[in-house]
């Protein structure tokens, strides 16, 4: 793969910025197409984990530059998981040693984002759109977007999330499937007023609570190493619920404001313990926004080409996990390194390709039927 090969990503998400990274750094031409108008347009979520796995895909990909900047704006390392009863009975515990100051267990995820777009002010192209793709004559890679207009590069990445026009039209038999489940995600402020209300064990990690009739809450605190301009210490207040057990219909809970969002998680955990009720109640009712659950089911490898797909956009994961993100970032350093390689003049691009798609494919749903298999066990149900 000579200089000149040219790398295009689909998608300016985790994944995608991880990659462009480490491409970059090697010395390859590289553009990021996000459908984003800008950087901060939309709330970009929460607190997300890391385990060991992404903080090594996390070295393997960025210069230390940026590694150093992604660390320092993490959240402080916490070291629990632990289960309760909607009655605050402890269900389970474990405790995790304290891994070091270089080491980081948790981002958030807007922060986590603007820390990998550093340096790629000249690599990321916003408000683009990619609907499809057409492969040359030449064999290159045509991309259209949604907006007008077209790019063309010798590899198309869809890093675009678990929605991904890449992937559709890729592997079109390959839609992600939804688990019946729904999770309505806000924020509560840590402030002089509402730190004394969250119990010590939610201060040390992720908790969950959750009843008999299929409904639960993550709770976990995001405290900044140094607090980025604009963002201050909360506590993640997640509800994950049935369709069933909401009792609301897809039109409707996609409809709905923010605050009366949170109006459904109060109305959701009022027969709870009060201490749990407290931290809803205290949320910032700005901060709810609801997703549907989706997973990736498991697919046969197809026939490598110039066009292949990172993290959600192929093998989607339930949050129920805590991976998801890992994943992705796992996925953008294989990636990465097998380009790297074929750049180096070690192997032609299409092996390159092929490479990375025999470790990703069963990595990525080996994870993803782990979190399905957490996603049974905290309801209690096949899902």
């Amino acid at each position: 793969m000579s200089k000149r090969t040219r790398v295009l990503i689909a998608g300016g998400g985790i994944g995608g910025l991880a990659l462009a990274q480490a491409l970059h750094r090697d010395g390859l031409d590289v553009v990021v197409h996000e459908r984003d108008a800008a950087l901060r347009t939309r709330d970009q979520g929460y607190r997300i984990h890391i385990n060991p796995d992404g903080n090594a895909a996390l070295r393997a990909c960025l210069p230390p530059e940026v590694f150093d900047l992604v660390r320092d704006t993490s959240g402080r390392n916490t070291e629990l998981v632990a289960a309760y009863t909607h009655r605050m009975a402890q269900v389970m515990a474990q405790t995790f040693p304290d891994p070091g100051p270089d080491f980081l267990t948790h981002v958030d995820r807007e922060t986590f984002r603007q820390s990998l777009f550093h340096g790629l002010d000249d690599i990321v192209r916003f408000g683009r759109s990619v609907a499809g793709y057409t492969i040359t004559e030449s064999g290159r890679v045509r991309v259209e977007f949604a907006e007008g207009g077209t790019d063309e590069g010798d590899i198309l990445v869809g890093a675009d999330g678990v929605g991904s026009a890449v992937r559709k039209q890729l592997l079109p038999h390959a839609e992600p499937r939804d688990l019946g489940l729904r999770c309505i995600y806000g924020r509560m402020p840590i402030t002089e007023v509402t730190e004394p209300l969250i119990p010590a064990d939610f201060d040390r990690g992720f908790c969950w609570v959750g009843d008999e009739h299929g409904c639960g809450a993550g709770f976990a605190p995001q405290r900044f190493r140094t607090r980025p301009e604009g963002r201050g210490d909360y506590l993640m207040t997640t509800l994950v619920a049935t369709i069933e057990r909401l009792g609301i219909p897809d039109e409707r809970l996609f409809a709905l404001t923010p605050e009366e969002l949170w109006r459904l998680t109060i109305g959701a955990s009022a027969d709870w313990d009060a201490s749990v009720r407290e931290l809803f109640a205290h949320a910032d009712p700005e901060t709810f926004c609801p997703i549907t659950i989706r997973v990736g089911d498991r697919i046969e490898p197809w026939r490598s080409g110039p066009v292949t797909v990172l993290g959600d956009a192929v093998h989607a994961i339930s949050p129920t996990g805590g991976i998801g993100a890992t994943t992705a970032l796992q996925d953008a350093a294989t990636l990465a390194a097998q380009l790297a390689a074929a750049g180096r003049g070690g192997k032609p691009l299409a092996e390159a390709v092929a490479d990375y798609e025999s470790v990703m494919l069963p990595r990525g749903f080996g994870n993803v039927e782990m979190s399905v298999a957490m996603a049974a066990q905290l309801f209690g149900q096949a899902v």
